[in-house]
């Protein structure tokens, strides 16, 4: 990674080299305010003033060619030296290998794109710059306890207007790559579908481009290995991509499979390896099965773990035959609990270790669409559904200690914790519209409710970054909107003499812990 820093630094030293010698040589500027002599060319016309306009910026492409390919040879030494070393080591993520490697071979061959090189392709070198980490809203400090949401890039691909996102999943290790799942929420319009993944550094077009025959249901990137990405198709497939190889087709594929599922895929998440250091997975699916996925070769091996139980409504000679529809799953960071939400609103808490349902929660009246565990309390989950509702749980506890209400007819279609804070969540309906809590300032309503989309246009998911203050949305016309929280909703917190703490584990949980204590 050093040798790309090195590379890139230079090269913008070149790039500002390159207006500066411009600015001075530059034959526009005022002849009455300046202090050296004017030159002795006399112009007449405005072709003439252009001509030399022309003539200085060639002079300074031809002073970048100079400087900038001599620092690019002394470079490729040490890049091949760079894939040499690589080589050696089997045990490298791809990301780290392929993504740096095409950022170098970007650079080198600078030297052919710089002979083409105008004034609106430095302009959108300058565009694609990082420049979202100095974008704040100083109107922050006027409006109390609320925030903003400042749009920064749309995500989009014309190929896939036709589609809708259905999932959402940034990569934890490389924290400016995300993936998308696209397909089709309505069950009589399915057809076939899409994964895609974006950077931060382009939004105008994907990384990794993969049609699948059925629509994409959900998406999970491995944590450690961000080379494996798995997906749930609706039609009960679950597959999974290996970006090291050069294929649009998926490397591993229950469709042949005899335990594939008979229904959607609604949701997958990545398992540590097993004993023979097999990568494995986890799918839930609308024929009401948990199967664990093992990958051994080219070919995935299934077993089935548990079936999520029957409504007690249904009559004892049909259920047998009737399924329970697990619409989202998430697994503990800490302990061997999941949560699986289902169809007709309740959640059950399951075990890994004894492969059985340990709890229910009568949590929603219509279907839950999200759940997830706090990534800083271990007793803490949020939900939310079609009911218009959001809640907040303490799993020793049978009933919500928060609960919200929306918007009054708007289905909640997703939710997410923050990585930075235990007490900030935000949310999305399908009016269009974000909402952001922070329970330590707030416990009653949102800091920011903001529509970030179009009229009449649904979102469906949201995920926040692991690194920066930013969040994703998806939508339903295949666009993925970026957005930056403003101060204001990403505060930290204070000691008695207002002093910030820093972050911490032990400081959010604590935070959470007293906002709990006050409820129970």
């Amino acid at each position: 990674m050093g040798y790309i820093t090195a590379i890139t630094i230079n090269y913008y030293y070149y790039i500002t080299t390159l207006f500066a010698f411009f600015l001075k040589n530059n034959v526009l500027q005022d002849k009455a305010t300046q202090t050296s002599p004017p030159n002795s060319t006399k112009f007449t016309n405005f072709s003439a003033t252009a001509s030399q306009v022309r003539t200085s910026f060639n002079l300074l492409v031809n002073y970048f060619d100079q400087n900038f390919v001599l620092d690019l040879q002394q470079n490729r030494t040490m890049y091949y030296e760079e894939i040499k070393r690589r080589d050696q080591s089997s045990h490298q993520s791809i990301m780290e290998e392929e993504f740096e490697d095409s950022q170098i071979k970007v650079v080198l061959q600078m030297d052919s794109i710089k002979k083409s090189m105008s004034f609106s392709y430095v302009k959108c070198l300058y565009i694609q710059t990082p420049d979202f980490k100095h974008f704040e809203d100083a109107s922050d400090e006027f409006r109390g306890e609320k925030g903003t949401l400042l749009p920064l890039w749309k995500f989009e691909y014309d190929k896939a207007k036709s589609l809708s996102v259905t999932a959402l999943c940034w990569d934890q290790k490389h924290n400016d790559l995300f993936a998308v799942g696209l397909g089709s929420h309505e069950f009589t319009q399915q057809g076939s579908g899409m994964l895609v993944l974006y950077t931060l550094r382009n939004p105008n077009y994907p990384e990794f481009i993969f049609n699948t025959v059925s629509g994409v249901m959900c998406v999970d990137i491995h944590e450690h290995l961000s080379h494996l990405v798995a997906v749930g198709l609706y039609d009960g497939c679950v597959a999974v991509y290996n970006l090291r190889k050069k294929s649009d087709e998926p490397f591993w594929n229950s469709r042949a499979n005899p335990g594939r599922h008979k229904g959607a895929v609604t949701q997958v998440k990545w398992q540590k390896d097993d004993l023979d250091s097999n990568h494995n997975l986890i799918s839930v699916s609308a024929d009401g099965r948990l199967v664990s996925w093992t990958l051994v070769k080219h070919e995935l091996v299934f077993t089935d773990m548990i079936k999520l139980p029957v409504p007690e409504t249904i009559p004892d000679n049909l259920k047998d035959v009737f399924s329970t529809v697990g619409t989202i799953l998430d697994f503990h960071k800490q302990k061997d609990n999941f949560l699986v939400g289902t169809e007709y609103g309740k959640i059950h808490k399951g075990s890994k270790l004894f492969n059985r349902f340990v709890e229910t929660y009568d949590a929603h009246f219509m279907t839950v669409t999200r759940v997830k565990w706090n990534p800083f309390h271990p007793d803490v989950f949020i939900s939310c559904s079609w009911d218009w509702m959001v809640k907040i749980w303490d799993q020793t506890m049978k009933s919500p200690m928060f609960t919200f209400e929306l918007e009054i007819g708007a289905a909640v279609t997703d939710v997410a914790w923050a990585p930075y804070s235990s007490t900030v969540f935000a949310a999305v309906t399908t009016e269009g519209k974000v909402h952001v809590f922070d329970l330590s300032i707030n416990k009653y309503e949102a800091l920011c409710q903001q529509k970030v989309v179009s009229k009449k246009t649904k979102l469906f998911n949201i995920e926040f970054n692991p690194v920066h203050p930013i969040i994703i949305v998806g939508d339903g016309h295949g666009h993925v909107t970026s957005l930056k929280l403003s101060p204001n909703l990403r505060k930290k917190p204070k000691d008695k003499k207002g002093q910030e703490l820093p972050m911490s584990p032990e400081v959010e949980k604590a935070k959470m812990e007293q906002l709990l204590s006050l409820l129970r």
